[in-house]
């Protein structure tokens, strides 16, 4: 216990920094939303907040990792953020729709930069011993200031500036643990780049699967709060739904990582995503409008839902050298990140036309498409055997924004695989 206590001491700020930066985008990734749909602003224009809020962060990936080496971790990090504070209190000044769907791609991009610095910041100052204990605490941390911020929704009058001012808080705050930090500037950030084709070849459902993933988890973080309204739910309850999905989401990562590590894979993604489809499709069919049963179906809905992209991951990781682990998660990453830019872009549309319940109609049917070709593919090539398999990552899928490439790279060589030799994460 000492020794622990010993490698997490010198984190432990940057840890603090990690809680407040997620409590800000929850609270106002929740925020927008809400305040949108009260604002009676249409529900495509509500989609596109996630969608070029996704395109942002899928930019940021690939391109901030250039910006850092050029002028550093520190200055880069304190300009995200402070970029970020000013367009969470630009949003609270200025509400308009077109501003907000703009500045949101703004805050994508910076948001991937935020957060890469300071995982590529944990990554260095962790031992080889403490490594797994602090991936593991950097998760729960992400997704206990995840919910906190969208548990503040109800605590204040949406309609008025507050929430926002208190965005542009804890995101100042997250700033000052990394700027008054006097650690030296760790190694170059990870970029990585998509190749489709070697990701197909490497396998076919995790491709597909999680850019089926990405469309339903981008339409529903990015949309679930406008379904809340539109099904007559109350500020509170929506932030109670849209948290407890995360919760669930993160307390199933355990149950149905040891499924998927003993029986082929592919059986479990596609029992995990028929499961999510039928809760869509009985909320979509049903439309409850009692919120214990509406809610009740959403978490069930989240718990399944939310243990997909890393079982696909470690699907995909079953058929690649240990080497080549960063580079094969990466590449899907980003397969991720273009599946969260249509899912809102499709979905908005949809509930526009049809209802706010639709939304669960466009998750059933990616997700039956999951069930479908991995049902298929498990006729196709034989499952590697359960020695074989490389270990299921306990990877956040609620939120695009929990997930990086220097994430990725840190939880690998948490698990002593080889780093990359050229900071550049490439296929060759």
């Amino acid at each position: 216990m000492g020794e622990m206590r010993r490698n997490l001491l010198p984190v432990l700020a940057l840890l603090l920094g990690t809680l407040f930066l997620f409590t800000g985008n929850g609270l106002h990734g929740l925020l927008l939303p809400v305040r949108g749909t009260a604002e009676g602003y249409p529900t495509t224009t509500l989609g596109l907040l996630g969608t070029t809020w996704a395109t942002g962060f899928v930019l940021g990936c690939l391109t901030a990792p250039k910006l850092v080496r050029r002028i550093g971790h520190v200055r880069a990090f304190s300009g995200f953020i402070a970029i970020i504070a000013i367009i969470a209190l630009l949003t609270g000044m200025i509400v308009d729709p077109i501003w907000w769907v703009a500045l949101r791609a703004v805050t994508g991009f910076c948001t991937a930069g935020t957060s890469m610095i300071i995982e590529s910041w944990l990554n260095e100052r962790a031992t080889n011993e403490s490594r797994g204990a602090i991936f593991s605490l950097y998760i729960g941390i992400t997704l206990l200031g995840a919910v906190a911020g969208q548990m503040m929704v109800p605590f204040a009058d949406i309609h008025t500036p507050i929430l926002f001012m208190v965005c542009g808080i804890c995101y100042c705050i997250a700033m000052l643990p990394t700027t008054l930090s006097n650690a030296a500037s760790p190694q170059p950030l990870k970029a990585v780049r998509l190749d489709l084709p070697a990701l197909y070849r490497n396998s076919p459902v995790s491709c597909l699967g999680i850019l089926l993933v990405g469309i339903a988890n981008g339409a529903y973080g990015t949309l679930g709060a406008v379904f809340g309204a539109g099904a007559h739910l109350s500020d509170s309850n929506i932030a109670i739904m849209m948290s407890s999905t995360i919760f669930a989401g993160a307390v199933m990562q355990l149950p149905a990582g040891r499924l998927s590590d003993r029986i082929d894979r592919r059986y479990v993604l596609a029992g995990m995503s028929a499961v999510a489809a039928i809760a869509g499709l009985l909320l979509f069919l049903l439309q409850p409008s009692t919120p214990y049963l509406l809610i009740g179906l959403v978490i069930l809905y989240g718990a399944v839902a939310n243990t997909l992209y890393p079982i696909a991951v470690a699907h995909a990781n079953d058929f690649a050298s240990s080497e080549d682990f960063v580079k094969v998660s990466g590449g899907l990453l980003l397969l991720y990140g273009i599946g969260t830019i249509i899912g809102p872009t499709v979905g908005g549309p949809v509930m526009a036309s049809v209802g706010p319940y639709a939304l669960f109609f466009v998750t059933a049917v990616a997700h039956v498409l999951i069930t479908s070709y991995a049902i298929i593919r498990s006729r196709m090539r034989a499952a590697v055997p359960a020695g074989e398999r490389d270990a299921y990552t306990n990877l956040p899928s609620g939120n695009a924004n929990m997930i990086t490439p220097e994430s990725l790279a840190m939880k690998s060589r948490s698990e002593n695989a080889p780093p990359p030799e050229d900071p550049a994460v490439n296929y060759g």
